[in-house]
């Protein structure tokens, strides 16, 4: 192949060597999380949000008034997470937190949507895990099964499309979408419906 240097007689990679050594502390509050409180955190129906919410801070999370978690959240380390007031997270969404996410307020990360601190350095034989926290500002949305990957920031505002594949900061004010995810149009809000039009949908 043109351009192609590697192959797999000349390959150099063992995986033996790859190992991530986190503290004792660490793994054991881990193995708690994962071991007691995580599936039925992803369990629970939606009428037990609060309660849902309760054993997210118990476990470390750090999360503001009135947030609403849907079922099926698939979350790594709970004290990673930070999460303004206001913030929805929707069903079966994954937050592989390594480092760590924080989503501000008045944002929706919607069903199936799957944010990724963490990455492999290929370049060395043993793969080292490596991993950037992610940042989604205010008043954002992110569409269903959106893919955002380590030391990623979304700006206050912006929207990212269904599917789409984020792997470079996202300006605030505007709708992106696309693989690789890139900004499309400015996002213009407009005014809210009044009681009496609503009534008339």
């Amino acid at each position: 192949m043109i351009g192609c240097d590697f192959s797999m007689t000349q390959a150099k990679i063992d995986l033996r060597a790859s190992h991530t050594r986190w503290p004792l502390s660490v793994l054991l509050r881990r193995l708690i999380w994962q071991g007691m409180f995580m599936h039925l955190v992803r369990c629970m129906p939606r009428p037990l949000n609060r309660l849902r919410l309760i054993i997210l801070r118990a476990a470390g999370a750090k999360i503001g008034a009135h947030c609403l978690v849907m079922p099926g959240l698939k979350l790594l380390i709970p004290w990673n997470l930070i999460l303004d007031d206001c913030v929805a997270i929707g069903e079966n969404v994954e937050l592989y937190n390594h480092a760590k996410i924080l989503i501000k307020s008045n944002t929706v990360i919607s069903q199936y949507s799957f944010l990724c601190t963490s990455s492999h350095d290929y370049t060395y034989p043993h793969m080292p895990l490596t991993f950037k926290p992610i940042q989604i500002g205010s008043e954002c949305w992110v569409a269903s099964g959106v893919f955002i990957g380590p030391g990623v920031s979304i700006g206050h505002g912006a929207v990212i499309g269904a599917r789409s594949v984020v792997t470079r900061d996202m300006p605030e004010g505007m709708v992106c979408a696309g693989n690789p995810c890139r900004p499309l149009k400015p996002r213009v809000v407009s005014e809210m419906a009044s009681e009496t039009s609503l009534k008339n949908l």
